[in-house]
């Protein structure tokens, strides 16, 4: 090759590098867009923001984020913007950054499909948005504020280093939302947010209805607990108050895979790592298990999970129907008011649903407050969060209905139930419902 034709080669080689850099960008600026067959990437390369469709036969297109480095047949989206509103797949489809500082994208005729809402604008005009290494997509002015991010609306995955915004000054704010199928990005039945009549417990919903009920928000959630696997290392989950508003977040120690926590369109709620020698997402954990679902062992009934998932009744209550174990338990000697009662403690408890929260009240008094009302059936000294909103750092819980959705395991609460004669004056029976493979 001679010297000119080098040179010719040389410049096209520059080119060539430069367009193609230029199609791997990281931002999305106002003098550019963003149109299918393009993709950002972040400066790491671990997540690419695009077009997509779910199947190769579909003509629905989505702009989402994905893992950049996973391989395509196992693409993993994690976020979409217009779930709900799918566009057509055309070449004249685009996403930009507006001269007002908002991200909208486009169809084909121009209508807007989705776009920011933007509160502030402060700092002067101009806008970038940027693609991040943790997979969050942030719209942000030129001095440096961020006015928007993808985090803040997440759809059915929660990953690591973000943090999601549950309530804000005590409504609930966000949930996320499981797709409606393998295939489908649309907002599916089944959903992860906070108790609209709580602030102290996070549900799995199924519509508007309870599916999976974790334990009360306590003092360890929120200062943070650890999980270990064999296929991802060390991870930190972290509840916390920020201000007026309540966040999740956790981290994966430096070396681990590529973990995700993922709400399915089956209501499962999983912690995946990806594996680079199977090329596939390998289950590191799962909620719900067997007879854990919501109220599944019914009213006074609870659900033992120290060993295979098992219903059971309590000390002082027996099965009300043999036939049908979610009828729950019923008492072996009904309550009487203004005679003796006696407590039945039960260790290692997530406390029911429905209770009451009573402020400012110690051990003795919370005891004192249910031993003296006779519509009190139970009470628990939880080793509740303090209160980041209020300061409050009470921690009395009293039930005065059905004790609903209880579990026995590894939890650190004691819960008292109230009896009509002492636990000592029979030998205490566990009746087996039913257990659960």
């Amino acid at each position: 090759m001679d010297m000119a034709n080098l040179h010719v080669f040389f410049l096209l080689f520059l080119i060539l590098s430069s367009f193609c850099e230029s199609k791997s960008n990281d931002r999305l600026t106002q003098a550019t867009s963003l149109s299918p067959g393009n993709m950002l990437i972040s400066e790491g390369r671990v997540f690419a923001l695009g077009f997509f469709s779910p199947t190769n036969s579909s003509r629905s297109l989505y702009l989402g984020i994905w893992y950049h480095n996973i391989p395509d047949p196992e693409r993993t989206v994690v976020w979409v913007a217009n779930r709900d509103s799918p566009i057509s797949n055309s070449s004249l489809v685009k996403l930009t950054v507006t001269n007002t500082s908002e991200l909208v994208l486009f169809d084909s005729d121009g209508r807007t499909v989705w776009m920011t809402a933007n509160t502030t604008t402060t700092g002067g005009p101009g806008a970038v948005a940027v693609l991040l290494d943790t997979g969050n997509f942030v719209l942000r002015l030129l001095n440096g504020t961020d006015i928007w991010q993808s985090m803040d609306h997440p759809t059915d995955t929660i990953l690591p280093n973000t943090r999601i915004l549950l309530s804000y000054k005590a409504q609930v704010f966000g949930r996320l939302v499981a797709w409606k199928g393998p295939d489908d990005p649309s907002s599916g039945d089944f959903s992860v947010g906070m108790d609209p009549s709580s602030n102290l417990q996070i549900f799995i919903w199924k519509g508007s209805l309870p599916y999976k009920r974790p334990e009360v928000i306590n003092e360890v959630s929120v200062s943070g607990g650890t999980y270990q696997s064999n296929t991802t290392s060390v991870m930190s989950q972290l509840l916390y108050y920020r201000g007026d508003g309540f966040y999740f977040s956790y981290t994966v120690s430096d070396g681990s895979p590529y973990t995700r926590i993922l709400l399915d369109y089956r209501g499962n709620l999983s912690l995946l790592s990806w594996n680079n020698t199977t090329l596939s997402w390998t289950l590191a954990s799962y909620s719900p298990r067997g007879c854990d679902l919501y109220a599944s062992c019914g009213p006074f009934g609870y659900c033992d999970m120290t060993a295979a998932p098992t219903c059971r009744c309590p000390d002082g209550f027996e099965l009300l129907d043999s036939l049908n174990f979610s009828r729950g338990c019923k008492r072996k000697e009904a309550l009487r008011c203004g005679k003796e009662n006696y407590f039945t403690t039960m260790p290692n408890m997530k406390v029911p649903d429905k209770f009451l929260h009573i402020r400012n009240r110690s051990l003795d008094e919370c005891a004192s407050e249910c031993t003296r009302n006779c519509s009190c059936v139970a009470y628990a000294y939880a080793n509740l969060s303090n209160d980041g909103i209020t300061g409050d750092t009470s921690r009395c819980l009293v039930w005065t209905g059905d004790l609903i959705d209880m579990e026995k395991a590894s939890f650190a609460e004691n819960l008292y139930i109230r009896l009509g004669e002492s636990p000592g004056m029979h030998v205490p029976v566990h009746l087996i419902l039913i257990s659960f493979p």
